[in-house]
Formats: C-alpha cells, structure tokens, sequence
C-alpha cells in the first residue's frame, strides 16, 4: 500500500488535464444515469477497498466542520464546543473550519483507526465523495481527492472506460 501511496499523486497529476476536460465534457452533456452509474463505481470499487489499509486522506488533509458536526463532535468528547474549536480548528482562506493539525488529531496511525469514528464529521463520513448525488456538481472535488485517495482515483478511470466521451477529437477524412 505503502508504494502505490507514493505513486499516487503522480498518477493522479498526470491523469489530471485529461480528467478536467473529460469532466467539462460531462458537465456540457450530463447523462441522466450518472448519479446511478457513480453510486455504482462506488460500491463496486468498496467492496474491494479498505479504508484501514490507507489512510492517506486522514494523515494528509482535513475535513470541513460544519457547527452541527463541532457541537456532535465536543458533546460526544465532554467539552464545550468553544474549547473544542479551540484546541482542534482554524478557520481557512474559504473561511471553513478545519484541523489544525495533519494526521488528523483523532487519527490512530498504529492502525489507521478514528478516536471518533461514531461521531466523525460528515465530510468524513462520505469522503470520498463519489456516491454524492448530483456528482456533476463536485467534479473538481474529486479531480482534488484522486491524489490522495487511491479509491477515488480508480473511480475516476473506471467511470472514463464505462462512459467514454468522444468529444472533439478531430477526424481525418481522407
């Protein structure tokens, strides 16, 4: 796992152009299946996906909190939501509350567990976002999360091999 770690951005930078005009593509001419197509890619790829196995997206990004997850989140750790805030957030450039810290502070790297897996922000919850409905919409969200989730990277290919787009390729005519 540890390679294929180290791979992964690279693979995921050079795919990246390709799957930025195959997304613009998609967004002009948006199938109306592939919400059901993408719920299906998901699933396919976690059946055989592991999250303990990696891990990459806790030890190297952080999750949006949203209130509703802080005030979940403290009242589950016995503090104040302030003093969560506090101890474990900032707010970012976008003005979105987010660790402080990467690995994540409720990440176990001994065995790629969370301390707070029950009551883990929603963002955590549904990362890496590839069964969202409306996936349309977070085309550049997942191009991101391809270069540290290599799920959502194998998604991304597999969605460009089971839903081709022709596009504007040029055709010789002889």
């Amino acid at each position: 796992m540890e390679k294929r770690l180290k791979e992964l951005p690279k693979l995921a930078k050079e795919a990246k152009k390709e799957s930025q005009k195959y997304f613009a593509r998609l967004k002009k001419r948006t199938p109306k299946r592939l919400d059901y197509l993408m719920q299906e890619l998901h699933e396919e790829e976690f059946k055989k996906t592991d999250c303990l196995e990696c891990g990459n997206c806790c030890k190297t990004t952080s999750p949006i909190f949203t209130n509703i997850d802080v005030d979940r989140i403290s009242k589950s750790l016995k503090m104040k939501a302030a003093a969560f805030t506090e101890k474990y957030l900032l707010r970012d450039e976008d003005d979105f509350l987010v660790l402080k810290t990467a690995p994540c502070a409720f990440f176990d790297e001994s065995d790629n567990s969370c301390f707070i897996y029950d009551v883990r922000p929603k963002a955590c919850a549904e990362y890496p976002h590839t069964n969202r409905k409306k996936f349309i919409g977070i085309t550049d969200l997942t191009i991101d999360n391809t270069e540290v989730c290599p799920a959502a990277y194998r998604i991304v290919e597999n969605l460009k091999k089971r839903l081709p787009l022709e596009g504007n390729k040029k055709v010789k005519h002889s």
